[in-house]
């Protein structure tokens, strides 16, 4: 029997696709050529905010954060906060640069590669905010275990969220939607959900940019929906 436990990393890896899409563009390539090592999480040690900006700021994680946009929007609102998002996809961390460089954003550390590897040397308790929006779905049954929103996950980011801290999840899939709230459900020990109504899951909150995924949603007719889960 295997000795991993659930919330393990090395049995969380690979809840995601492909890695590389188009060739980049010469600019792009310069900047994870040059930007990306002067910004990159440490590959070792814990990632904390202290290691990271050399403070006891506000810590905020992003799983898969696509194009960058919300995390960038984030953290220009928010500058006295440290932001660390990971994605796997060279051309979404190129797309993020790009941001980072335009914005003259000092707050940021990214990740190339898998999210939960880097979650796991979170300290505990050490996030006030985490953001997963629109995840691959991975809607064929089958694949069902490689959804990020599954217990081993979930279980990590409570663990690593401060009492107070806030959970964030989106998507416009149907499929993933129900799974992700049978999911919660099962975590209700852990997480408040902070929801008085369907305005509140079917209307963007105030401070939660929209995502370039979220747009293209809109346009092609999908419903959103929103989340918000405060950890107890």
């Amino acid at each position: 029997m295997s000795a991993h436990k659930e919330g393990d990393p090395t049995t969380l890896s690979r809840l995601y696709g492909r890695s590389k899409g188009k060739a980049l563009r010469a600019g792009q390539q310069e900047l994870v050529d040059t930007l990306l090592p002067q910004i990159s999480v440490p590959d070792e040690g814990p990632v904390d905010s202290r290691t990271l900006f050399g403070d006891d700021r506000p810590l905020h994680f992003e799983i898969g954060f696509g194009g960058g946009e919300h995390m960038a929007t984030r953290a220009d609102m928010l500058p006295d906060h440290g932001f660390v998002g990971c994605e796997p996809f060279v051309n979404g961390v190129a797309q993020a640069l790009v941001h980072i460089r335009d914005d003259r954003l000092a707050n940021v550390r990214l990740h190339m590669g898998d999210a939960l590897q880097v979650l796991s040397r979170v300290p505990d308790q050490a996030l006030s905010f985490a953001y997963l929006l629109h995840p691959d779905p991975w809607p064929k049954a089958r694949h069902a275990k490689r959804r990020m929103m599954n217990d081993g996950p979930v279980e990590m980011i409570a663990s690593k969220l401060k009492p107070g801290g806030e959970f964030r999840f989106g998507t416009d899939h149907p499929i993933y939607l129900r799974h992700a709230l049978m999911v919660m459900q099962r975590h209700t020990d852990k997480f408040e959900w902070l929801c008085d109504g369907p305005k509140d899951f079917l209307t963007r909150p105030g401070g939660w940019p929209e995502t370039r995924y979220e747009a293209k949603a809109r346009r092609q007719g999908h419903e959103v929906w929103y989340f918000r889960y405060r950890r107890k």
